[in-house]
This record gives C-alpha cells, sequence and structure tokens, in this order.
C-alpha cells in the first residue's frame, strides 16, 4: 500500500478518483452530485486576486538585518540598538508601471520594499531604487500614474501621455534625468542600490531628533543595460530580474547591501537652502555624508511565490519606537494609500498572514471579525476599550517626536531659488561624463521623438534647457533628427 498521503476535498474528504468526473453511465452527461468536480472549478476560477496598481510586477526573498556600526545615540528603535543585532528580513522588489506578467528588463524604477521583523512589531520602508521621485504632491500621484500605464484606448504605454505629464510638471525633470540616464534600467535586482527616498526621522532615548535619509549600497556592484541589450533581455525573457534573484540564492550567492543614513539636524532643517522633506532633491553627500548603519543579506527564497512575493504588503505606515514621518507631502499621502490598497487587494485581515505577520510578538488589538479571519478572532476577550477586563492598553509612549500641529514647513526658512525644479537635474547632467551624456540624451530622444504633439516636445525640452542650456539643447537637436 502507498504510504504517500491521500487527496482529499477542502472539507478533508477522501478523493476516490481525480482523473475522472461522476457521469451517469459510459459516455453520459457529468453529474451535478460530483462535488469535487465543482469545488475544484470553483477555485480555480477564484485563484487570482487583484494585482497591484503599482508595482505588479515583483520578486522577493528571506534574510536578515545586521548592525555594524553603533548608531544608539540617534535611535531608540530596539532593533537598531547595538552592534551584531540581527532582525529577520523580508524584501520585495519591482518595477512600477508594468503588469504582473510584463518583461522585467525595462527603463522603469524599481521598488526595493523591505519589512523588518522586530522586536516590536514590523518596520516597513517603501523605497526605491532612485534617492528622488517624479512628484512633491501626493494629490497628483493618480494622474502620474494613469499616464505611465496603459491608454484607455490603445491600452498601451503612450509616449504622449508619458511626456505631456512630464512636460506640465516641472518637478519631474530630475527624475527624468535619472530615469533616461546609464542607472535606468538595471541588469538584475542584485545589481542595484535602494533608497528610502523619502526624509524620516530618528529619536534618541532623551527624546532628541534628527532627520535621515537612508541609502542600501549594492554590495555586488552597480550593473546596467543599455536599452538595447535590454530589448534583448526582454524579448527572450521577461521574467530575467526574477530568475536571477532566485538562482543566485539557489546557489548561495546571497546577495548583500550596506545601509547607510544621511543625517540633518532640526536646526539645519530650519534654515536648508531647499526644502529637505521635498522628495524631488537630494541632499548633497559632501554636506550630509553618508553614516554606515548595517548589513542586509537575503538568503533564502520563498517556498511559495503566492503566499510571500505575491502576498506581501508593505506599509510605510508601519512605524517602531524610535523611527517616525517627516513633513514629506508624498510621504504623508503614502501613509494611507499603501494600507488601504492592502485591505483591498487582501483583505482587512491581510496581517494575519504569515509573511505580513510579526515574528517577536503576537498582535494585541480589538480588531474582531472580517474576511478571512484565520486566528481564534480574540477568543472571549473583550472588544471593546477601555475595559476592566486585563485587555491590552496604550502605552502613553509615543514612537516618534510629533510634527507640528501648524504645518511643519511654517516654521521653516528656506531659500526658494535653491528650491527649483532644475537646479539638481542640471548638477546630476554636468556630473556625467561625456559619453554618459550622450547616452541620456539618446535616451529621451528616442522616447520623446515619439510624441504626436509639437507642444509637448517644446514644453519639455524647455525644461531641460531649464536644467542646463547645453543639456536641452542637445535633446532638441536629437528630437529634430529622428523625426526627420
Amino acid at each position: 500500500m502507498s504510504d504517500r498521503p491521500k487527496l482529499t476535498t477542502e472539507s478533508g474528504a477522501p478523493v476516490p478518483d481525480n482523473q475522472h468526473s461522476q457521469t451517469a453511465g459510459p459516455g453520459g452527461p457529468v453529474l451535478v452530485q460530483d462535488m469535487h468536480l465543482l469545488e475544484k472549478l470553483a477555485r480555480f476560477n477564484r485563484e487570482r486576486i487583484p494585482e497591484r496598481v503599482v508595482h505588479a510586477r515583483g520578486s522577493g526573498a528571506h534574510g536578515h538585518f545586521e548592525v555594524t556600526q553603533d548608531v544608539a545615540p540617534l535611535t531608540r528603535a530596539r532593533f537598531l540598538s547595538e552592534v551584531g543585532k540581527r532582525t529577520d528580513v523580508f524584501a520585495r522588489f519591482s518595477t512600477v508601471a508594468g503588469g504582473r506578467g510584463s518583461p522585467e528588463a525595462v527603463r522603469d524604477p524599481r521598488g526595493f520594499a523591505l519589512k523588518f521583523y522586530t522586536e516590536d512589531g514590523n518596520y516597513d520602508l517603501t523605497g526605491n531604487d532612485t534617492p528622488i521621485f517624479f512628484i512633491r504632491d501626493p494629490l497628483k500621484f493618480p494622474d502620474f500614474i494613469h499616464s505611465q500605464k496603459a491608454d484607455p484606448r490603445t491600452n498601451r504605454q503612450e509616449p504622449d501621455n508619458v511626456w505631456d505629464f512630464f512636460s506640465l510638471s516641472p518637478e519631474a525633470t530630475h527624475m527624468f534625468t535619472w530615469l533616461f540616464g546609464d542607472r535606468g534600467i538595471p541588469a538584475s535586482y542584485r545589481h542595484m542600490d535602494g533608497f528610502g527616498s523619502h526624509t524620516f526621522q530618528w529619536v534618541n532615548a532623551t527624546g532628541e531628533r534628527v532627520w535621515i535619509k537612508y541609502h542600501f549600497n549594492t554590495d555586488q556592484g552597480i550593473r546596467c543595460l543599455t536599452a538595447q541589450e535590454a530589448a534583448k533581455v526582454a524579448g527572450e525573457a521577461p521574467e530575467s530580474h526574477q530568475l536571477d534573484l532566485l538562482e543566485a540564492i539557489d546557489r548561495g550567492e546571497y546577495p548583500s547591501w550596506t545601509l547607510s543614513v544621511q543625517i540633518m539636524t532640526e536646526d539645519e532643517a530650519r534654515t536648508y537652502r531647499f526644502n529637505p522633506f521635498d522628495v524631488t532633491k537630494v541632499w548633497p553627500h559632501a554636506e550630509h555624508p553618508l553614516r554606515e548603519v548595517g548589513k542586509l543579506v537575503l538568503d533564502r527564497n520563498p517556498d511559495n511565490y503566492f503566499a510571500d512575493v505575491e502576498q506581501a504588503a508593505f506599509d510605510p505606515a508601519n512605524f517602531v519606537p524610535g523611527i517616525g514621518p517627516s513633513p514629506d507631502k508624498m510621504l504623508q499621502g503614502r501613509l494611507f494609500a499603501y494600507g488601504d490598497a492592502h485591505r483591498y487587494r487582501l483583505g482587512i485581515n491581510h496581517t494575519q498572514l504569515p509573511v505580513n505577520a510579526p515574528h517577536a510578538t503576537a498582535a494585541a488589538n480589538y480588531g474582531r471579525d472580517g474576511f478571512m479571519r484565520a486566528d481564534a478572532n480574540g477568543g472571549v476577550a473583550k472588544n471593546y476599550e477601555p475595559n476592566s477586563y486585563d485587555g491590552p492598553v496604550q502605552t502613553d509612549e509615543p514612537l516618534y517626536a510629533p510634527l507640528e500641529t501648524s504645518g511643519e514647513s511654517g516654521s521653516y526658512e528656506w531659500d526658494s531659488r535653491q528650491g527649483d525644479d532644475f537646479v539638481q537635474a542640471g548638477a546630476l547632467y554636468r556630473v556625467m561624463d561625456e559619453a554618459a551624456r550622450a547616452r541620456l540624451v539618446d535616451n529621451i530622444a528616442g522616447s520623446l521623438s515619439q510624441v504626436s504633439k509639437h507642444e509637448i516636445v517644446a514644453r519639455s525640452v524647455a525644461h531641460f534647457r531649464a536644467a542646463d542650456p547645453e543639456y536641452g539643447e542637445r535633446v532638441a537637436t536629437a528630437v529634430a533628427e529622428l523625426r526627420r
């Protein structure tokens, strides 16, 4: 007798035949009483869940983060409290614009999302492979994404839409210069840097606050693809980045990143020459050098892609004591939008899924019921607070320092001349060598030349001219040559 496990229905009953439907005699019609058949077909019809509106195509891996330098004077976050301390991590990398089955070797920002399973609950960092973003106000985000996704009529990404939005959004000039430059198409997820992009706050044990930016520098070295190389890879292996990460970890070549932070004091932020919370801008390293924090290592592939990668839910509102938000408008918008997206895609109880559940402590709150409740639902415990039955209570210890109620930016004095949308884009262009500038111009012209409306092209070129006159002139010349 076989020692293999018995096949069962969803209710646990043994299945006598999984090769033939029940029929009313040889060649007869299928019987409605065949509940195994009906259950199997019904489950198949419901296998898919809504894909993410953005970052739909992704890969992920488990690993750990280890503190390598003492940062306890800067933050009371316990997972960063001492050198050598390790914390479990799950990482998800992704493209932004494409759907779940789209190719990965494309010119697109990459998501770099991390979930730290700390002793004080999960800390999520929803970063990118760029230190900046296209826009600074969340009110523009749905429109921006619509301009990058499939057109309502043609059902494909349209250069007209991409460049029309850009030409009317000068704050995107810095990001477009980055995206169409040499780092616009990473060769793999292992060979790209990651950034928190936004500004965050760290608060130490005495309540002192500093502003920080996260930088995860790849220990494998930066490797990128040219547009020609990417077209070949995307056509031959749409899942190129997924397989590269999977196979590298299977070989024991565990990818790693060194985490450093930039630090800005409260006083520096108040009088900085531009808004330090503007996600379209970087902090110059010469003024705010990188300070090492630790090492991120990915060393275990998920056993099941759907269970871990597809169901992973990263929420930038998941802070732990010692870490908090800043007045960055885009970050403030994401503090709502990400969690709401997961409640829509995965349900109100998505935090009970193993990949999303905290490791060191069980969640203790008064949330009850809802679709797919997988635990005891609180058992006999009361579902309200305050109560007299020893239920969980508040700590009265803030996780982070509060933002000023009158509007954080109201107490700052920034030089608006340094805060325009073109200064840093021009600086980025000028630090490129001549070969990199030529590739940047070629990449922009190759896309911009496909735009049908002359005024969109003219507005776009004007942004590049404002960043640097030579930059704009070269783009204009290259576009004109391609449109002849």
